[in-house]
């Protein structure tokens, strides 16, 4: 069985052009720490879809929460937003729609970019039935999915990602940020000497985030699969 996370960026086509700029630069940064950490093999599709092959299965709760983090970390200011801003409120609050795919593949050519199979297919298919971009009033209720052919084991992670959905849509972008570092391996030290602050700062956005809990979520996951 393999792992695929697909992921639609919510509201993208509301931020303006440097921010979309900006936006793609730090996905492919993102794309770049992910194969670096955890040898995934992604790409950015249309500047705003992302697709995500994880190699050890264990590995991609912590893969899927860390590309969530990471995307509320990006610093888009909306301040100065005008009609569009209702949209791009969307984007702050919650950033990424992601989907985890559980299921087999036929065929992965890194070489040649080809992902075909059923895991690829179930979480595209999740994030195009969530998709916001052709609504005229963006109603969002849950962010993170995972979807596979067992309806029991979907049952319980839908119950699990949507708590972890509530803790991740009240983050701050530098709540968000240390959350992405703390997922890909960094200390609290090495987080405080990372980012210019002061360690019991490290400490408590850790704990407003949720980390243990979310920690917690990651560790269920690998004892899982």
């Amino acid at each position: 069985m393999y792992t695929i996370i697909s992921g639609d960026i919510i509201s993208s086509t509301s931020l303006h052009p440097e921010h979309k700029k900006l936006l793609r630069n730090r996905l492919q940064a993102l794309l770049e720490d992910l194969d670096r950490d955890f040898s995934v093999y992604g790409r950015i599709i249309k500047g705003d879809y992302i697709e995500c092959y994880v190699p050890n299965v264990q590995d991609a709760m912590q893969v899927l929460l860390a590309i969530k983090s990471y995307v509320k970390a990006i610093p888009v200011d909306i301040s100065n937003y005008d009609t569009k801003q209702r949209r791009a409120k969307s984007f702050r609050e919650y950033g990424i729609r992601l989907a985890l795919g559980f299921g087999n593949m036929q065929q992965i050519d890194i070489e040649e970019g080809i992902l075909d199979g059923e895991a690829i297919y179930m979480s595209g298919r999740m994030i195009n039935s969530t998709a916001t971009h052709n609504t005229k009033r963006i109603t969002i209720k849950n962010t993170l999915f995972f979807v596979s052919k067992d309806e029991q084991l979907n049952s319980k992670w839908e119950a699990i990602l949507g708590l972890v959905d509530v803790l991740l849509s009240k983050a701050t972008s530098r709540q968000s940020e240390v959350l992405y570092l703390r997922l890909t391996g960094a200390s609290e030290k090495n987080i405080s000497e990372r980012l210019g602050i002061d360690q019991s700062v490290v400490n408590r956005h850790s704990t407003s985030v949720g980390w243990n809990a979310i920690e917690g979520v990651v560790d269920y996951f690998r004892k899982t699969f």
